[in-house]
């Protein structure tokens, strides 16, 4: 009954300054509407989709799922790229489904836009949920390379020791130099948890068998390329912004995992001294799929969590 019913899920486009995004919604628009934003840049929200939008939406929310224009299934060879283009999207769906405020999930790169979007419209977002989502990537790639540092120093490895003194010699503002070291990320299982629950094996099992896994490796060129070009993402730190929203009482929940290589213990624990502790979830087991390697617990507290 499940299959069946994913299979007449409503598909919808939404035209946004003559362009159409593609967009999924789950659940009752009646319901209290929370939006996922995907990571990249040049990624696509599919694996959220595939595993996890259905599931939220059973809890009582109106759920939506968007690829950002140029990305993903919203190809746009006029794309911008730019955050003010991703807000204007965004308003764009608060106005099609007639929402005036919403909940964000923010996954990685998401997080960056969800924070940006959330300090111009506070007024439009109830709670903010930061789903391995960086604060400062610059210190993301410093933790990546040090990491990977002690990796292949405990294995010997004097060539990949060479190679990252190269990367760290580059100029860290650099698309070659964050591409780089994302690469060292994936190379060395930083995105993967090193030991997954059953659960998260049997939801990752079941995705792999979905239409929808097809776009689990895709990456847009462009749309990297694009944000750096135009915001320079990679060297954004929101630690201010953070604060800044910490100070209009907006409701900020961050859900990171134990294994995910992109993020310190003292990145995550800075986080957590801005928001309060009490709302700073970090789970053992778990590395940057947070909505899948630790599905229970993250659906309950979205579902607990969300005003």
């Amino acid at each position: 009954m499940k299959t069946i019913f994913l299979l007449f899920l409503t598909f919808l486009t939404v035209k946004a300054n003559c362009q159409q995004l593609y967009i999924n919604t789950f659940g009752s628009s009646s319901s209290k509407p929370v939006i996922f934003l995907h990571g990249g840049p040049g990624y696509n929200s599919a694996n959220f989709e595939a595993t996890t939008a259905q599931k939220l939406s059973e809890k009582g929310f109106f759920v939506i799922v968007y690829d950002r224009r140029g990305e993903g299934r919203s190809t746009d060879a006029n794309a911008k790229f730019t955050f003010e283009e991703t807000f204007a999207d965004i308003n764009n769906i608060y106005e099609k489904y007639g929402f005036t405020s919403a909940s964000f999930i923010a996954h990685s790169f998401g997080g960056i836009a969800a924070t940006l979007f959330a300090e111009k419209y506070p007024e439009k977002v109830n709670t903010l949920f930061l789903t391995s989502a960086p604060v400062s990537l610059q210190e993301s790639f410093k933790n990546i390379l040090a990491r990977c540092s002690e990796i292949y120093t405990a294995k010997n490895d004097s060539v990949n020791l060479k190679f990252i003194l190269t990367i760290q010699r580059m100029d860290t503002t650099s698309l070659m130099y964050s591409g780089s070291c994302f690469l060292q990320a994936m190379k060395n299982g930083f995105y993967s948890s090193k030991n997954s629950t059953e659960e998260a094996k049997q939801i990752y099992a079941a995705f792999k068998n979905d239409p929808l896994y097809k776009y689990a490796g895709s990456m847009d060129a462009a749309a990297t390329m694009g944000f750096w070009k135009n915001e320079n993402y990679t060297v954004l730190n929101l630690t201010n912004n953070i604060k800044a929203l910490t100070a209009m009482n907006l409701n900020l929940v961050g859900l990171y995992g134990k294994d995910d290589g992109l993020y310190s213990a003292e990145q995550v624990s800075n986080l957590g001294e801005i928001i309060g502790s009490k709302n700073l979830f970090y789970f053992d087991d778990c590395s940057h799929n947070v909505y899948i390697d630790k599905q229970s617990e993250f659906l309950e507290v979205v579902s607990e969590r969300v005003k």
